[in-house]
C-alpha cells in the first residue's frame, strides 16, 4: 500500500508556472502508475495527466497538452507536474493518484481505476 502527499500548490498570475510534487511512502513506487486529477468548485473531478511505471509513457488531457508536463523520479518516489502558461481555468484542487500495475506500458485516465489518492493541493490562477 502506498500513501501519497501533494506539494507545490499556491497562487500564481496568469501565464505563470508552478510545479506540483506527489511524494509517496510505502509500497514499491516503481510498480505504480500515477495520475494527476483536478477538481474545481461545483465541478466533477477531471483527469489531467498520467505516467507509466517507468515514466516512458505519458498522456494528457487536451486542455493541458503542451502546457503541462508529468514526470517521475522513482528513486525519490516522487511524481511531478510542471504547469506552465497557467490560465484562470486551471484553478482547482489538484490530486495525485496511484494504482499498481504489472504492465510497464499501462496508463489510465479513469478516476475509478486509481486505488490510492492524496489529499490534494490548491492551485489558484489570478487574472
Amino acid at each position: 500500500q502506498v500513501q501519497l502527499v501533494e506539494f507545490g500548490g499556491g497562487l500564481v498570475q496568469v501565464g505563470g508556472s508552478l510545479r506540483l510534487s506527489c511524494a509517496a511512502s510505502g509500497g514499491f513506487y516503481s510498480m505504480y502508475v500515477v495520475g494527476w486529477f483536478r477538481q474545481a468548485p461545483g465541478k466533477e473531478r477531471e483527469f489531467v495527466a498520467t505516467i507509466s511505471r517507468s515514466g516512458g509513457k505519458t498522456y494528457y488531457a487536451d486542455s493541458v497538452k503542451g502546457r503541462f508536463t508529468i514526470s517521475r523520479d522513482n528513486a525519490k518516489k516522487t511524481v511531478y507536474l510542471q504547469m506552465n502558461s497557467l490560465k484562470p481555468e486551471d484553478t482547482a484542487h489538484y490530486y495525485c493518484a496511484a494504482v499498481i500495475s504489472t504492465s510497464t506500458d499501462y496508463l489510465t485516465t479513469e478516476r475509478r481505476d486509481y486505488a490510492y489518492w492524496g489529499q490534494g493541493t490548491q492551485v489558484t490562477v489570478s487574472s
